[in-house]
């Protein structure tokens, strides 16, 4: 079979945590520690590792028919391409990640009209721009090609950086002044292959099968046998994705319950259905949840 997608994966800090993700939808990569060309266990698709920073680029002039990368990279770059889906993920957690002004705890600057006739150190210098002047702001921008932590105060006045949780900027005594852009992982599309109906429905089903595997992290199964007198009662206390599957037992005074619900409720509702005499309870990981 031709290859029908070629496909754009972040290489780098999202790397693990990618194939990771393909691995959970049901689509092997495999890779080698030198090479920037992965197989797929899917004669329909083709591959190639590249920094997230330039995959919008790719995808947007066609070399990609569609990749994963930032949305913050599709704003820097300016990029007109398809935004199929949102996949929350990142190397460390399934959240979104901010790039935030940042100065040091000393500094006298508290917004950013205090950032006039500064400079400001950071790798999204476009999104930096465009800040500043929609607030009127004339300050110097320069790309930092990391560690820009350490940049400030001594090359610079303040810092635009990337971040989840902030604790690396309080580690390094920053203080966060404003949110420039909040963003996560995307699917997106070539505009020309998202015009290809057999390339869409592949895109599509490639979407669908990427989250489901995220929607799957955080849920469960759990299944469990009640007497069926004690089953109305429970059924309000449930939480579940929809009303939860009841199977009849060979002992018609019980029956079998299977749930899915988000994995933080378990330890309230395992103890729950033990007051009210449910047997043989079973939780179980998912590989895939669709809705």
């Amino acid at each position: 079979m031709d290859t029908l997608l070629m496909l754009g994966l972040p290489k780098g800090s999202l790397e693990d945590s990618t194939v990771a993700l393909f691995d959970k939808a049901g689509y092997r990569i495999t890779r080698s520690s030198r090479s920037y060309r992965p197989a797929i266990d899917d004669d329909e698709l083709d591959g190639r590792f590249v920094r997230a920073q330039e995959i919008s680029r790719y995808v947007e002039h066609g070399y990609f028919d569609c990749g994963l990368t930032g949305y913050d990279w599709v704003v820097e770059n300016d990029s007109d391409v398809v935004e199929v889906c949102d996949l929350v993920y990142s190397r460390a957690s399934n959240r979104q990640s901010r790039w935030v002004l940042a100065v040091p705890e000393s500094s006298d600057i508290v917004s950013v009209e205090g950032l006039e006739g500064k400079y400001i150190a950071t790798e999204v210098v476009n999104i930096t721009r465009k800040y500043l002047e929609d607030h009127g702001v004339t300050a110097t921008v320069e790309f930092s090609w990391g560690a820009t932590e350490v940049k400030v105060p001594d090359l610079v006045d303040a810092i635009v950086d990337l971040t989840e949780t902030g604790s690396s900027l309080r580690q390094n005594k920053l203080r966060v002044i404003d949110t420039l852009l909040c963003t996560n992982t995307k699917l997106i599309a070539n505009k020309g292959s998202w015009e290809d109906p057999q390339k869409r429905q592949k895109i599509e089903n490639l979407a669908l099968l990427l989250r489901a595997a995220l929607e799957a992290e955080s849920k469960v199964g759990l299944k469990f046998n009640l007497l069926r007198d004690h089953m109305a009662t429970l059924l309000d206390e449930l939480p579940a994705l929809r009303n939860p599957t009841i199977n009849r037992l060979s002992d018609e005074a019980w029956v079998a319950l299977d749930i899915v619900l988000d994995d933080k409720q378990v330890r309230e509702i395992i103890p729950l259905l033990k007051e009210r005499g449910a047997e043989g309870i079973v939780e179980y990981p998912l590989n895939k949840v669709v809705f």
